[in-house]
Parts: C-alpha cells; structure tokens; sequence
C-alpha cells in the first residue's frame, strides 16, 4: 500500500502538468490586413463639458450658481393659488389674483379686453394649480382668447384667438348656436 500512494501522486501530478502545457499551446491565427478606405473619416471630437459653477452647500450638496429657467423666463413659474372665494368674483378678479406675485401685471387699454375681463370666474377655476403661470393665464381666459407678453413693460395682454368671430355674433350679442337634435322617446312598461 505503501507503493500505491507515491503513484498516485505522481500520476496526478502528471497530469496536472499535461494539462497546464496543454492549455499553454494555443495557437494564434495571424491578424487580417484591414482594407484602408481612400475617404478620410471623421471622426467627431469628444465634445468639451460645458463649466457650471457650483457652491459647495452643506457637506453633501452642491448648488448651481445660475439662474433656473423660471427665474428666466417668469411665465415658466410654478403657481398653485386658490382664488379667495367672492359671490361676484370675475375672470379679472381671478387674473389679478394669479399674477399678483409674478412680476406682471394686467395691460387695461383695450376695450374688447373689458369683455373678457366682465365675464364671472368659473367655480373650476377658483383653485389653479400647481402648474405654469403661463397655462395658468390660459386656463382662465379660456380658448377664445390668445396671451400677448410685453416683457419690456412685464404686461400681459389678451386678444381673441380668432377675429373673425366677432363679425359671425348676430346683433344681439349672443352667438349663433348649431341646432339640437332630438329624438322621440317611447316608454314602454308604463301604465297610465
């Protein structure tokens, strides 16, 4: 038995050597030429990170040091106002109400503008928000009337969306109404 081991060992030993010379001996294919193109290829530039100047704030958190697009452009503000709730709130009312802190202001000089500004706040839009001042401007003048900025004098103007319409109004003032389809109903199971 003595015997036997020592074999063992030499016989694992061997072929663990075979092995390890075995793998060692790969061959390698031999590199293929790659056909140069006459066009000469571009190839783009990696393009240079932009510099944005940060201010270490705090020990995890590092601030930008320039303005954000709603500090830029003010109708990009974020608003959530709730229009206080008055029994003769109009859609100026609620105008004013909305641009009170933006930095704009109503322009009054038209006279087809009063007419919108006449008009009662709707219940639905008492409560606006959160969303841009921008939408917030057009949610409460309704699709009728288009938003004009005057950002040299920070107003904010309405005209009507079409002009048009206002030569199709009958006299009366009211506008004219598609007529209404109606259809005839029958009960049935009803006794009388």
């Amino acid at each position: 038995m003595s015997v036997i081991l020592p074999l063992k060992r030499l016989l694992g030993s061997s072929l663990l050597i075979t092995a390890a010379l075995a793998s060692g001996c790969a061959t390698v294919a031999e590199p293929t030429e790659v056909p140069i193109l006459e066009e000469a290829v571009s190839v783009p530039e990696p393009a240079q990170p932009e510099y944005i100047p940060v201010l270490r704030y705090g020990r995890y958190t590092l601030v930008e040091l320039a303005p954000m697009a709603a500090q830029r452009d003010l109708l990009l503000q974020i608003v959530d106002v709730s229009v206080p709730e008055d029994a003769r709130a109009s859609v100026a009312d609620g105008l004013r109400h909305v641009l009170k802190r933006s930095g704009y202001q109503l322009c009054e000089s038209d006279s087809v503008i009063t007419e919108l500004y006449a008009l009662p706040l709707p219940l639905a839009h008492l409560h606006l928000g959160p969303m841009t001042l921008r939408d917030a401007l057009l949610t409460l003048a309704g699709s009728a009337w288009d938003l004009q900025i005057d950002d040299m004098a920070r107003q904010i103007c309405f005209v009507r969306s079409n002009p048009s319409d206002i030569e199709q109004e009958p006299a009366s003032g009211m506008p004219v109404s598609e007529p209404v389809l109606t259809f005839p109903v029958t009960v049935t199971g009803v006794r009388s």
